[in-house]
């Protein structure tokens, strides 16, 4: 029996449709504020959305790209081990923002 192919991503597997396969960072529930401070998942309050880095994409996916960084909400996620990775599987739809990539240093930042 042989193992499955791997896609150019390195991923065993071909995602289909409009998924996207994405790696979340830091670990769950817990965040640093600017100055450095750990902040526990008990103090969470509220729905927070959380950002994560595309690892993945299924063919019908027309504006993310892999490593693109996203906004999804964490409670609307299927979860998903591979090679004892932990990834999570979300339809292109459910993400809420892309990040955009910062002004060039020697740009105006103004757009016309």
């Amino acid at each position: 029996m042989t193992a499955a192919p791997e896609t150019d991503t390195g991923l065993p597997i071909r995602l289909l449709h409009d998924r996207v396969l994405v790696r979340v960072e830091g670990a769950e529930g817990e965040r640093r504020s600017t100055a450095g401070i750990v902040i526990p998942a008990t103090a969470s309050m509220g729905r927070r959305l959380a950002w994560a880095t595309v690892v993945g994409v299924g063919p019908h996916v027309r504006a993310i790209v892999t490593g693109d960084r996203v906004l999804f909400d964490p409670e609307d996620r299927s979860e998903v081990e591979l090679h004892g990775q932990e990834y999570i599987l979300l339809r292109e739809r459910d993400v809420h923002a892309v990040a955009a990539q910062r002004v060039q240093p020697d740009a105006t930042g103004l757009y016309l």
